[in-house]
């Protein structure tokens, strides 16, 4: 069996260039990683907590048939920046924004789960001119409490203590418990995958700092705005969602006159991995949707 290699310890330069899939840019000082594949019309794939980039890996070449697709890893997260941030919503929308002027990238899809829809709902409400449309998995911003485990974590000291133990159960419970409705896509690999870059110096700092701002749930006011124009929506969520519950869901639908709701069955947090092929026949249809 390989030596466990503690959480929180590697270079994020080496760590990359063992791990990351993808490219890299420099956004004013700061290093976002993402991967791009297809053509076509933009569509920005903005992951949520916990998750980076590979969140869409059962998504991105369904929708690569047809788009161009580029899947950020939001600072903190994935392959990106660790330094010291003031996490937010704000931060994020700024990077999504730095990251479509770089490429020269005028009009986009924006497609987010969970805080990476609360993103691009807010970068929409702050940039309507650039954007498509709007597809919104589990998305958070409406008023929800956090899971009792990320209360949990919150707490000064202890999220530190147990994201540091020398242990795989910490975070696969978390999984289990929040994330992933039907369990038996754990695998190994999975895992694995998902929390590879957790092992970066300064992922614990990141995770435990956008905790403890508790910013998820506080986009009501751009969410009345949002429901003011007129933006192309589809809302997408799991049905078994543990993290944010689907009445969530059915209300954000009901403020955002003319979104259209899809509920997935047998999914949780993360429908676009638990049941992918349902999800991209879903998205595609609405992506390609004139």
């Amino acid at each position: 069996m390989p030596d466990f290699i503690p959480w929180n310890s590697q270079t994020l330069d080496t760590w990359a260039q063992k791990h990351a899939k993808g490219k890299f840019i420099d956004l004013e000082g700061r290093k976002t990683h993402y991967i791009e594949k297809g053509d076509g019309e933009p569509v920005i794939l903005i992951h949520g907590f916990f998750y980076d980039s590979y969140m869409w890996s059962e998504n991105i070449d369904a929708l690569a048939e047809h788009f161009k697709v580029y899947a950020v890893d939001l600072w903190g997260g994935g392959y990106s920046t660790r330094e010291p941030l003031d996490y937010s919503y704000q931060l994020y929308v700024e990077q999504v924004l730095k990251f479509i002027d770089h490429l020269d990238i005028p009009r986009a899809v924006l497609v987010g789960q969970s805080m990476g829809a609360g993103t691009a709902i807010k970068f929409c409400v702050q940039n309507r001119e650039r954007v498509n449309k709007l597809l919104l998995v589990c998305a958070a911003g409406m008023p929800n409490p956090l899971p009792w485990s990320a209360k949990i974590f919150s707490l000064p000291g202890v999220g530190e203590f147990f994201l540091s133990l020398k242990t795989d159960s910490i975070r696969r419970k978390n999984l289990a418990d929040v994330f992933i409705h039907n369990n038996k896509i754990i695998t190994q690999s999975y895992y694995e995958n998902v929390t590879r870059p957790q092992k970066i110096k300064g992922s614990s700092e990141a995770a435990l700092s956008i905790l403890r701002r508790n910013f998820l749930d506080t986009l009501s006011a751009e969410i009345q705005q949002l429901g003011q124009m007129e933006v192309p929506t589809l809302i997408v969520w799991g049905k078994e969602d543990k993290a944010i519950p689907l009445a969530c869901g059915e209300k954000l639908h009901r403020f955002l006159e003319g979104s259209r709701l899809e509920i997935i069955d047998d999914a949780g947090h993360v429908p676009q991995s638990e049941n992918p092929e349902v999800f991209n026949q879903i998205a595609l249809s609405f992506l390609i949707d004139r």
